[in-house]
């Protein structure tokens, strides 16, 4: 039974939400937000040290739950519930394919992949061991130990295995139970719901309480943390197109500015601001994506994907269950691997819901594979386009390979400008590299846009026990507390403990989602409403 409306405060202040929740789930971040700021150095310490720990010692234990996730999902992707649809056995989808692909993709990995899609497969195609420990050693082990043409497919692998199915299906088995239980069984649509088969109408009780904290917890520095990256590059952005001064000053500018639009964002609702930027993300996007393909080596470039796509199939399984044990390789794994495996866990309860919340009405295998296959795909593209454009100039350099300066900024660790130090090498035509600057610049800013927008409202529907229109007054509070965290932080010099700590608190996360993966499994065994139609068997196209 249902018993979220008894939950909802009715009159006062927290009218629509959760009165405990919202007061816990706000003193909660200022006490982060204070214990960080005061002593960035100290706790700093206490996060890193429990990172650490996390990554050298459970890093078996990340690689077999993640591969374990991805495994149920690919077992109910192609089971006899398949048919099955998310929400009423009449019901149907409310987006079009399109919108709902591009609301996907936005809040996945939008933002994330302008920020690393230079840098990381640079990272792995360097063979410089610049930060003392190995830059790929997988590309070590398969012999290809120089910067040439069989380590950039290497390069292209690794990166596709961070970027790829492991950690969609970390979002996909969030945002499948959700939906499930939310829209066919009638729960609140929150985190906790997930767990109804196992611990009942606990729910209700301290223990789903907990549990949509640690959501909200997760959503909140997630978003401030990808906001501290995001306006740093754009900074970078505009210091190259306008030589404005890259500091703090520009970047609390650009947070202010950019939580100001996402806020109203959010206060429009999915189906207006949401879905109409994370259109126009798409096609801009696209514009982006051809002006890479076509003003670079396009033909070398598509023999590198296609080739690096069947390197990394033929090798997926093995690299999913690789435990790396020696010295320095066990490092590269912990900081690489084992960091993305916790950065897409610190994220499933933010992009999970939201990706339920516009999959209303899909079937389980229509909702499985559209997950699943479309944001990644348009992914390895992407990653493939920006990453072989810079690898392609390093391994022709006029002064020999290496020497093209992407791969010296990435050593850096300048991540911020390597995006720009490419496209000022694509072509000699100044003013059109300048102006595909411009619209990374801009990209990068309405990319992180549909992120915090979609992090608001999953917030909201949480601290509302599940109402997919909570109340505007609380989506405009959390979307502008969102940038005062990544403000204050980033005064205090505190983004990175953030981050440090995002990481650190996916471990009870996974635990949740490995007790979601088996309730789900148990719902659908055991419910005989879970059972599929016969007549049902067909996915309904959508408009």
């Amino acid at each position: 039974m249902d018993n979220s409306e008894d939950l909802v405060a009715q009159s006062g202040p927290f009218k629509g939400l959760h009165s405990g929740m919202g007061i816990a789930a706000k003193g909660m971040v200022i006490a982060f937000v204070v214990f960080t700021a005061l002593n960035v150095e100290f706790a700093n310490s206490i996060y890193s040290a429990i990172r650490g720990w996390i990554e050298h010692t459970l890093n078996w234990y990340y690689i077999s739950a993640v591969t374990g996730l991805l495994l149920v999902c690919f077992y109910l992707m192609f089971s006899r519930f398949g048919s099955i649809r998310l929400g009423d056995d009449d019901s149907r989808p409310e987006f079009s394919n399109f919108s709902w692909f591009a609301m996907l993709f936005s809040a996945g990995v939008g933002i994330g992949l302008l920020f690393f899609g230079i840098a990381e497969p640079m990272f792995y195609f360097d063979n410089t061991s610049t930060w003392g420990y190995p830059n790929n050693p997988f590309a070590d082990l398969s012999g290809a130990t120089a910067m040439t043409e069989a380590r950039a497919v290497k390069a292209m692998t690794v990166t596709y295995f961070h970027w790829g199915f492991h950690g969609w299906a970390v979002y996909v088995m969030v945002g499948l139970c959700l939906a499930y239980f939310g829209f066919r069984k009638k729960l609140p649509l929150t985190l906790r719901s997930a767990l109804y088969p196992v611990i009942g109408d606990k729910v209700y009780g301290p223990i789903g309480h907990a549990v949509d904290l640690l959501a909200v917890f997760g959503t909140v520095f997630g978003v401030a943390t990808s906001l501290g990256l995001g306006v740093s590059q754009m900074a970078a952005g505009l210091n190259h197109l306008f030589d404005v001064d890259p500091g703090v000053t520009t970047q609390i500018i650009l947070i202010a500015v950019i939580s100001a639009v996402a806020t109203l964002s959010a206060v429009s609702g999915v189906g207006k601001g949401i879905r109409i930027i994370s259109e126009w993300n798409i096609w801009l996007s696209i514009v982006l994506l051809a002006y890479f393909l076509f003003g670079g080596p396009a033909q070398w470039i598509m023999g590198l994907f296609v080739t690096s796509m069947g390197d990394y199939l033929w090798n997926f399984f093995p690299m999913g269950f690789k435990v790396l044990n020696g010295e320095l390789q066990s490092v590269w794994q912990g900081s690489w691997t084992i960091f993305y495996w916790g950065w897409w866990i610190s994220w499933a309860p933010f992009v999970g819901m939201f990706i339920a919340r516009i999959s209303r009405g899909r079937t389980i295998r229509e909702f499985m594979l559209g997950v699943m296959l479309v944001p990644t795909t348009i992914a390895f593209f992407w990653l493939c386009i920006f990453g072989g454009n810079a690898i392609y100039m390093e391994l022709n350099a006029t002064g020999g390979v290496g020497t093209a300066g992407i791969a010296d900024l990435v050593r850096n660790w300048d991540l911020p400008s390597a995006l720009f130090g490419t496209i000022d090498q694509l072509t000699t035509v100044e003013w059109l590299n300048m102006f595909m600057a411009g619209l990374a610049t801009f990209l990068l800013a309405t990319w992180f846009v549909t992120s915090s927008d979609s992090g608001t409202l999953v917030i909201t529907t949480m601290l509302s026990m599940g109402d997919d229109s909570p109340p505007q007054k609380f989506r405009v509070i959390w979307g502008l507390g969102e940038g005062v965290v990544a403000a204050v932080l980033l005064l205090a010099g505190g983004l990175k403990a953030l981050q440090t700590a995002s990481i650190a608190a996916a471990l009870p996360v996974s635990v949740i989602l490995l007790m979601m993966a088996y309730g789900i499994l148990k719902s659908l065994h055991e419910d005989p409403s879970a059972v599929p139609d016969p007549s049902t068997d067909a996915a309904v196209p959508t408009p």
